[in-house]
């Protein structure tokens, strides 16, 4: 039930399209790539500190 098929990913798709156009899309994408990677960078920043702690806490 939890699953998209592929006409359900279609309607969403053309939704999307019709809300924001064809122009707005592309700088959405974007915006969207950037927010991932920054995520990805803070929790990989992240990870070392949590492990120190967990050595602290060990002794």
């Amino acid at each position: 039930m939890g699953r998209f098929g592929v006409t359900e990913i279609l309607v969403i798709l053309a939704v999307v399209l019709l809300l924001f156009g064809g122009k707005k899309i592309p700088e959405l994408m974007k915006g969207l790539g950037s927010g991932i990677k920054e995520f990805k960078n803070a929790a990989k920043d992240d990870q070392p500190a949590t492990t120190k702690k967990e050595e602290e806490t060990k002794e």
